[in-house]
């Protein structure tokens, strides 16, 4: 069973800026096309990654890292980039 957490104060920005709730990017680790990355530009001693998977049809971009065998997530939104990459990846034409 997979086990998600998130600041609630990261969280409500999140929803503020991008217009998507940590608990709504869950959905996107369950795609069974999704698409894990590590995210090579952060530079802090703890691991990043990205999850691009498909929530409802739209490509879903998570950042998050991994603590104590949890997802932790870090932020989440609809960007470009990771559709193209999604979408790539997959060899989906839209």
């Amino acid at each position: 069973m997979t086990h998600f957490e998130w600041d609630h104060n990261k969280d409500s920005h999140n929803q503020e800026k991008h217009g998507v709730s940590f608990s709504y990017a869950q959905y996107a680790f369950f795609d069974p096309e999704r698409i894990i990355a590590e995210d090579l530009d952060h530079s802090q001693k703890e691991k990043r990654y990205y999850c691009f998977g498909m929530v409802d049809n739209e490509i879903l971009t998570v950042r998050f890292t991994y603590r104590n065998n949890i997802i932790r997530i870090i932020g989440a939104g609809y960007w470009r980039k990771g559709r193209k990459l999604y979408e790539k990846e997959n060899k989906l034409h839209k």
